[in-house]
């Protein structure tokens, strides 16, 4: 992943984002919690960032798991 390419996945709660962060990481998929970018939205205070190439494999676990996503983005 090189410098200011990544993907974001954004939660209605941050109950939402710890638990896709621990669904995440059992499946292998790195990624990390960070402040949401306020441009992108005010709702809840983390998101994950992951790499690009891993987003449709997360969305696709995360629907499996039953954990809700409010949107995935790019920056």
């Amino acid at each position: 992943m090189s410098a200011g390419e990544f993907s974001v996945l954004i939660f209605h709660t941050s109950n939402h984002a710890f638990r896709a962060e621990k669904v995440l990481k059992q499946a292998g998929i790195a990624c990390k919690l960070v402040p949401v970018p306020r441009h992108l939205s005010s709702e809840c205070g983390v998101c994950l960032r992951l790499a690009p190439e891993d987003q449709f494999s997360a969305l696709e676990m995360l629907k499996t798991s039953r954990v809700e996503v409010d949107r995935a983005e790019r920056i």
